[in-house]
This record gives structure tokens, C-alpha cells and sequence, in this order.
């Protein structure tokens, strides 16, 4: 039988619900009046961008309809394919297996293979591996944890202007959709960059990096991650899988 304290609390997420229907409704009718092509998008998205404007109808619909105008003209085929970012991928930095202890995809980055490179190309492949990623989300998940793995990174990986617009890309089009960044193996001369770069995060996007001490990697792996789902080059057996070679 229901207790007194678990009917309080289904009362509470039932008025929070309908709350929040209320203002995906209002925030759609606002959208599409002035940008039809949003009556394609699901009310999943539109609660991502409420949600990363907390919740104010009015912000949320300048970010959303900023949104579609970009999404319209950075990939007007509906999708980014390998040919429009051959360079990147050959780079072999971006990676994916498993789930967390919370069901959402891993996404593993190997900042050493990141090398600069013509910047829009760099975009377009931000775009490419966000979109993969998302389409590998159960029905039931909207975000994925990523490990920032910088192990051997130096100042030829340096690439400041490519981070902010990978950034700038994600916290304004994918709202949302990070779920945590566990930033491992980090070298002290990349502290630095990190204070150059932080600034321009999101304060609530901000508290989702995490800062791994060497010694305490395998115990905050496995607290993230069952041991079966962890990545094999962290001690586990689950084999990285490049972007490029996701199944669609």
C-alpha cells in the first residue's frame, strides 16, 4: 500500500508534469508561428531547451529558433556524412562502448589525437559526433558521459579556438544532452588552458566536468560504470568503437 509520503510525492511530480506540458505547449506555439519547420521537432527537444533556460518560455524560444536556423543551414542535408570530415576522423580521437550505471552511452575522447585543423571542418565534425551519439540513446535517456581522457596531451593538441566552438555548439544546440565529463589523466600544463576556456562555459554545463585524480581512477570509474561496461584500455573488456564506424 501507497504511504502518506509516496502519494505527497506522486502528487508533486504529477503538478510538475503537467507544469511543464503547460509551458512545452506554449513554448511550441511560440516556436513554430515564427519558424514552421519546428512542428517537426518532438516535445523531448522542446523540454531540453526549457529546461536549459530554465524553464522561461521566452529565453528558451530565442535559443530554440536560433537553433533552427543554424541547424538548417550547418547541415542542410538533415545529417554530416564522412566525406565532409575526412581529416577529423582520420585524426581516430572520438570514441564510443558501453552504458553507465545510469544508462547513458560513453563517449571516450583521446585529447592526444586531437590535432588543429581548418575550423570549420572541426564544426561539422562536432555536429557529426553529437548526432551519433544522440541517435545511440535509449528511448528512455537523453544524455551520455564522455571521458576526457588528455593522457600525453601538450601544446601541439593546443587548439583554443576549436574547444569553444565544440562548446559553443553543444551547450547552445544540444542542450541538455551532457551528461557528465570526466576529465582524466590531465596534465598540469593543461590547467592552464582550463582557465582560458572555462570562463565560457554555461555555470550549470560548468558543474558537470569532473576533475579525476590519478589515484582515484578506478574507483570513480567503476562508481560511473559497471565493471562489464567499462572500456578496455581502462582495465575493462568492452573494445572502443571510432565514430565513424557506429552503426546507424
Amino acid at each position: 500500500m501507497e504511504t502518506e509520503a509516496e502519494r505527497d510525492q506522486h502528487e508533486t511530480e504529477s503538478e510538475t508534469n503537467q507544469q511543464q506540458s503547460k509551458l512545452v505547449a506554449e513554448l511550441r506555439a511560440s516556436v513554430q508561428a515564427q519558424h514552421p519547420a519546428a512542428k517537426e521537432l518532438d516535445d523531448s527537444t522542446f523540454r531540453r531547451f526549457l529546461q536549459a533556460r530554465n524553464l522561461n518560455v521566452e529565453k528558451a524560444s530565442a535559443m530554440m529558433l536560433k537553433y533552427v536556423k543554424w541547424r538548417k543551414e550547418a547541415v542542410p542535408n538533415g545529417f554530416i556524412s564522412d566525406t565532409e570530415v575526412p581529416n577529423q576522423i582520420a585524426q581516430n580521437k572520438f570514441f564510443t562502448q558501453g552504458f553507465d550505471r545510469a544508462g547513458r552511452p560513453i563517449v571516450v575522447l583521446l585529447g592526444v589525437k586531437h590535432f588543429k585543423g581548418e575550423i570549420e571542418e572541426f564544426k561539422r565534425f562536432s555536429v557529426y559526433c553529437l548526432d551519433r551519439v544522440c541517435a545511440r540513446l535509449p528511448s528512455d535517456q537523453e544524455k551520455f558521459l564522455c571521458i576526457s581522457d588528455l593522457k600525453g596531451w601538450g601544446y601541439s593538441n593546443l587548439d583554443i579556438r576549436g574547444y569553444l566552438a565544440a562548446l559553443d555548439i553543444m551547450q547552445n544546440y544540444y542542450p541538455e544532452r551532457l551528461g557528465k565529463v570526466l576529465l582524466i589523466n590531465v596534465p598540469f600544463v593543461f590547467m592552464k588552458i582550463w582557465k582560458i576556456i572555462s570562463p565560457f562555459i554555461d555555470k550549470n554545463t560548468k558543474k558537470k566536468f569532473v576533475f579525476v585524480d590519478d589515484k582515484n581512477l578506478q574507483k570513480t570509474l567503476l562508481e560511473e560504470i559497471e565493471e562489464s561496461q567499462i572500456p578496455e584500455i581502462y582495465g575493462g573488456k568492452l573494445p572502443l568503437i571510432p565514430v565513424d564506424k557506429l552503426k546507424e
